[in-house]
Parts: structure tokens; C-alpha cells; sequence
């Protein structure tokens, strides 16, 4: 079901939790909402749709993918600044990323994963994976 966006600074600043098989729904409620705003969206962390629970989606170049409990476990030493927007803030805002990150998740069959991203796609999962932490660019 897609859900509104939470805009309230506070809570997005607290830090999800671990999420469980239990939270599946979660993660079907972050898909519809991005399919919701694929026009202006292309990522979402759970405590942008209420939810302070460790799950994210990402739209990739291929497909939207769910990473459950997402952990960055490496990253290149090569970072730049970056200009990005959220849903939930107004604007955009400076930050810096990494050019290549691996990651660590479950995916949607709580399968343990473990890809490589770089460009944009590593951007979006940084942003996302900060939100999961309580950290807003």
C-alpha cells in the first residue's frame, strides 16, 4: 500500500532497529510507494514512509531492489560531492559519497546478498542506508 512520506526531521533522526521476517509488509508498502513517486523518486528508507525498521529500495538501472538490514562492508577510497534531494526535506543538499560500496542485506526471502554498486546506484543506497541510521543530508 503506498504510504506518505514522514517529514518530521525528529523522527527521522532516530535510528531504525534490525527488521525481521515480520516486516515484510514494510517492504511491500516501499515498493508501491516508490512505483507512487518513480516520477521524482528513487529511493526510500522505511522511516520515510513511518517505519523505523532497517529496509530500503533502491531503484537501480534494472529493477527496484529491497535490501533488508543493509550494511555497507567496504567502499572505494574515491568519494566525491554530491547533490541530493529527498522527499521528505525541501531541496537538495551537499554531501559527499563513495564511488563503489559493496553491500551486505536479505532480500525479500531473507536470502543473505552481497553486491557490488557503483555510481549512481551506490549513491542512492548511501542515502538510503544514512536515513536507516537517523542521518539526513
Amino acid at each position: 500500500m503506498e504510504k506518505k512520506i514522514v517529514k518530521d526531521i525528529m523522527f527521522l533522526r532516530q535510528k531504525s532497529t534490525p527488521a525481521a521476517k515480520g516486516d515484510m509488509q514494510t517492504a511491500i508498502d516501499l515498493i508501491d510507494t516508490l512505483r507512487a513517486n518513480a516520477d521524482i523518486c528513487v529511493g526510500l528508507a522505511a522511516n520515510m514512509i513511518g517505519i523505523k525498521k532497517n529496509i530500503i529500495i533502491v531503484q537501480t538501472s534494472f529493477a527496484p531492489v529491497v535490501m533488508i538490514n543493509p550494511v555497507i562492508i567496504a567502499h572505494s577510497d574515491e568519494s566525491y560531492e554530491a547533490e541530493e534531494g529527498c522527499l521528505s526535506l525541501e531541496g537538495t543538499r551537499k554531501t559527499t559519497r563513495w564511488n563503489n560500496i559493496e553491500v551486505e542485506y536479505s532480500d525479500m526471502k531473507f536470502k543473505r546478498q552481497k553486491r557490488t554498486y557503483s555510481g549512481f546506484s551506490a549513491q542512492i543506497i548511501q542515502h538510503e542506508i544514512d536515513h536507516c541510521k537517523g542521518i539526513i543530508i
